[in-house]
């Protein structure tokens, strides 16, 4: 019996051993078949949109783009600039030791990837409780900037380890570090190394100096950061930093490092004249260049910008926006100017206070109320109406539609021509110039002088509270300055090829004459009464020389503007804030006309001075006459005095 039980449990003990070994292999075999599923699945989502390899290795760039002034002076560059392909074994040793030395000591180690490096980046991170060194190869890099964007995802990294395991099967290690050093980016729109020599040291890469080579090896941390142009002490801190890498590696002895010198001309990257100039400009003109070209090969933008007086209307717009300044105080932030020659070239551009805060155009895109900067276009709509400077109204309470309008110091001075009321800037005066020349006609004079941003119809389109852009509105006091010519702005002059070939050249001119020149002079007489009459509000932006002008400020002291001209130049400034907060008490009396003095007195420092076209405009003068007519007229007389006397 028990002989019995023992051969049962045998037996058990020799049937169940194959069924729990089936059942493990069995759910082993499970596994691996779901295993390459799963891993399937990772390698088509990882391949999914992998780059086409051939196409990616093939260099392409967007165009590069130069934006010069007509003296040569290069405001911008935008586009990609490659320089010639060179390889490793032309360029300077030092140059290969500096990025090694400082980007991958273990690049001819490794196959790609560096576990090692990983591990040790994984270390320093973890003890310094952050991301303090990254663990990518040459070789990865060289893998992202060929096929992959900058995006950081997993895929993307997943995909950079793929795409440079096929790099390391499919070249040697030398033919890696040239592609990378070939592609890799160093600034200032400049790929590889060959173009980074000629933008930042004016020479080939195989010219290149021990110092600027590790120079350019300090930047691929951070192109922008370490850009000599931009951040000269970074990139001299850093450039020391690589030296020291050199050194470690055993790359340069101790004594050869102490050789090796910043270059004599360091200067040039902190000296003024190498400082970015009419950025907020560059960019109008970059913006505005499809409009004349297909932009499909490397072009040279001339235009019209003036780099003296660029200078100057730089250094005036700092020097009155002092963060601590008087304007500071009254709770000014923001500022704009923009000066035109009497054809309508723009010579200077202030779009803000400081460009590397915010790209906003203020003198462009920005649209805010001019105030009685806008009543010159009324009181020109008054004078086709049949007012003259010496017609009289009466400054007193006046109501239109339900709407009262009160004069800025709140008092009413009785009857008052037409000159005085426009120096004053009544506002009661301008709102009956309004409404006797018709709003419509109001409207239409504005659409004359070039402004074409929407103009409300009711009664306060006399006080200026439609918005316009200090562009807009300075080309509008143009005609006054040109005896009735139109101002139409630009800024390119014309567009070049590589070779220098004209792609576009600007012909032509404006809009021809848009007002008759009697009442251009008729302006010019009131409006220079602005700045010379004891009570004008424009006094503050008198000038040694012929100028006319108006201030604007619009309600609660949100805004304020002065605008002028000369014979030669017509300027505009604007002050105020982005979000529309008032300002205290400041005025376009105030501030902006000083500035616009100071700057026109810049400008025009070698212009000798010339009188404001000047003309006369009869009571009776309506739109329908005009210089044309008064001086046809003034011929036919001429003609029957000549042949029948008196």
């Amino acid at each position: 019996m028990r002989k019995k039980a023992a051969n049962d449990a045998s037996f058990l003990h020799t049937t169940e051993r194959p069924k729990r070994w089936k059942r493990i292999a069995y759910w082993v075999l499970v596994g691996s078949v779901w295993g390459v599923i799963v891993l399937g699945l990772g390698a088509v989502y990882i391949a999914w949109d992998l780059p086409n390899v051939d196409e990616a290795i093939a260099a392409t760039r967007k165009p590069n783009v130069r934006v010069v002034t007509r003296d040569g002076v290069e405001l911008a560059r935008r586009g990609d600039k490659f320089g010639q392909a060179v390889r490793l074994n032309e360029l300077p040793p030092e140059l290969a030791h500096a990025v090694l030395a400082t980007e991958d000591r273990r690049f001819y180690d490794h196959m790609g990837i560096d576990p090692i490096g990983i591990a040790r980046a994984m270390w320093v991170n973890v003890r310094a409780g952050g991301i303090r060194q990254g663990g990518s190869t040459l070789t990865q890099q060289a893998a992202k900037n060929l096929f992959l964007t900058t995006q950081r995802t997993l895929k993307r990294k997943l995909q950079e380890v793929v795409l440079a395991l096929w790099l390391e099967a499919k070249f040697s290690k030398d033919q890696i570090l040239t592609i990378y050093l070939n592609r890799v980016y160093f600034g200032q729109g400049a790929y590889g190394v060959d173009a980074a020599a000629r933008t930042y040291f004016k020479v080939s890469a195989r010219d290149m100096t021990p110092y600027e080579a590790a120079l350019l090896a300090g930047m691929l941390k951070g192109p922008n950061k370490y850009n000599p142009m931009l951040n000269p002490d970074l990139a001299r801190d850093r450039t020391e930093v690589v030296l020291s890498n050199m050194v470690a590696a055993g790359y340069l002895s101790a004594a050869d490092r102490a050789t090796i010198k910043p270059p004599a001309q360091w200067w040039r990257y902190t000296s003024k004249k190498y400082e970015p100039l009419g950025l907020h400009y560059a960019d109008w003109v970059l913006d505005q260049l499809t409009d004349y070209i297909t932009l499909d090969q490397d072009v040279t933008v001339i235009v019209t910008l003036n780099a003296r007086m660029q200078r100057s209307a730089e250094r005036l717009v700092e020097k009155v926006m002092q963060k601590s300044g008087p304007a500071a105080k009254r709770g000014v932030s923001e500022v704009a100017l923009v000066a035109l020659a009497p054809d309508g070239a723009v010579l200077a551009m202030v779009g803000g206070t400081d460009y590397k805060v915010s790209k906003f155009n203020r003198a462009v895109q920005a649209k805010r109320q001019p105030g009685s900067a806008f009543k010159p276009v009324v009181y020109l709509a008054g004078l086709e109406a049949g007012l003259s400077p010496n017609s009289v109204l009466k400054d007193a309470p006046i109501t239109v539609d339900g709407w009262s309008p009160e004069n800025f110091k709140k008092e009413y001075l009785g009857s008052i021509t037409l000159s005085d009321a426009l120096a004053r800037s009544i506002n009661t005066v301008a709102v009956e110039v309004s409404e006797k020349a018709g709003r419509l006609h109001v409207q239409d004079t504005a659409r004359k002088l070039g402004i074409t941003a929407p103009l409300t119809d009711e009664a306060s389109l006399a006080l200026g509270v439609s918005e316009v852009s200090l562009l807009e509105m300075t080309a509008a006091y143009g005609p006054f300055a040109t005896g009735g010519l139109g101002v139409w702005p630009y800024a390119i002059s014309e567009i070049q090829d590589t070779q220098g070939r004209p792609l576009y050249v600007r012909s032509g001119g404006g809009p021809g004459r848009v007002i008759p020149g009697s009442y251009a002079g008729a302006m010019n007489s009131m409006l220079s009464k602005v700045m010379l009459d004891e009570h004008g509000t424009g006094k503050a932006a008198r000038l040694d020389r012929p100028a006319a002008g108006k201030t604007g400020t619009s309600q609660d002291y949100r805004d304020a503007w002065f605008i002028g001209y000369t014979p030669d130049l017509i300027a505009g400034v604007w002050m105020g804030n982005d979000n529309g907060d008032a300002m205290k008490t400041v005025t376009g009396g105030s501030y902006p006309a000083r500035l616009w003095r100071d700057f026109v007195t810049a400008a025009l420092v070698n212009t000798v001075a010339k009188d404001l076209p000047t003309g006369a405009v009869q009571e009776d003068a309506t739109s329908g006459g005009g210089a044309a007519d008064n001086a046809f007229e003034k011929f036919v007389k001429g003609v029957f005095k000549s042949i029948f006397g008196n």
